[in-house]
């Protein structure tokens, strides 16, 4: 029977939000940080969650604190700032960094907070608010393995596939590596079905033709509706977000001396677009337009 664990959250949007939620059903006490970037939180309140009003109150209340933040300078500002998390961090308490963030910076946080008497993972995530509100989201984590195993029943109450990728930093690393091969998929597939279109060719056999062959997989399945039937849904990632991730990969790279330039052609597709609160499947319509 897993352990009831006191667990607080920092960033309850459309991610952190799901993981409340599963926290909740699985008989965990949370508690969140009020701000305004959370989505409605009157469900979670209802089921028992705490609304706090600083990082250091959440951390003083709980044995594992959860950050699902934008990147890292919010994951730096929540930690570190005055009432920050890292004022109120119980002794040997966890934080547990699911944000997307750059590794060369998580790998400082985690020392500042072993420095100040807790213990970090990153644990990033992929797949979408709907698996997040499901418990199903997949994680890749960065800890030691003691840490690891300690750590992954709880996990495992909002998350379905939970890979290892190796100590601190390693998540992080990994995450960014798979959002580029993601990202630079839904790029060739946004332009192949605006050339396709514009071609004469039916949305129904461009599908049925890449369904069977070499452009089949994930990234297909989740723009297939858009493609489809103009429904976005099944791919909620902003083109803000897009750019954000490509540009740490593309750190990332150059802190490692390796080759960028598939993804500058990437990050210059998404930074072309203007409207930089457009989903991504919606980049099929703008490279129409063109």
């Amino acid at each position: 029977m897993t352990t009831v664990r006191q667990v607080g959250i920092i960033g309850v949007g459309l991610m952190g939000h799901g993981i409340a939620s599963s926290l909740l059903r699985a008989g965990h006490h949370v508690s969140f940080l009020e701000h305004p970037g959370n989505q409605p939180v009157d469900d979670l309140l209802a089921a028992g969650a705490t609304i706090l009003s600083s990082g250091k109150e959440v951390a003083q209340r709980a044995e594992v604190v959860i950050l699902c933040v934008t990147g890292s300078p919010q994951v730096e500002s929540v930690l570190f700032e005055p009432g920050g998390v890292l004022e109120g961090l119980t002794q040997d308490g966890v934080v547990v960094d699911c944000s997307t963030a750059l590794p060369s910076s998580t790998v400082k946080v985690a020392a500042q907070v072993a420095d100040a008497g807790g213990r970090f993972m990153d644990a990033a995530m992929t797949r979408t608010p709907k698996e997040a509100a499901e418990g199903r989201l997949n994680l890749i984590v960065g800890a030691p393995k003691a840490l690891f195993d300690e750590t992954l029943p709880l996990l495992q109450c909002f998350a379905e596939n939970i890979a290892h990728a190796g100590d601190v930093g390693a998540g992080h690393t990994l995450k960014l590596v798979h959002n580029f091969v993601s990202l630079g998929f839904s790029a060739v597939l946004a332009e192949a079905t605006a050339a396709s279109r514009k071609a004469g060719i039916s949305n129904t056999a461009l599908l049925e033709v890449l369904g069977a062959g070499g452009g089949g997989g994930v990234i297909l399945e989740r723009l297939r509706p858009y493609i489809s039937d103009e429904d976005p849904s099944g791919f909620r990632f902003s083109l803000a977000n897009a750019s954000k991730d490509l540009g740490y990969y593309q750190t990332m790279a150059d802190e490692l001396a390796v080759e960028g330039g598939v993804a500058q052609a990437v990050s210059s597709l998404y930074d072309s677009v203007d409207d930089q609160c457009l989903l991504i499947p919606e980049l099929i319509g703008v490279l129409e337009r063109r």
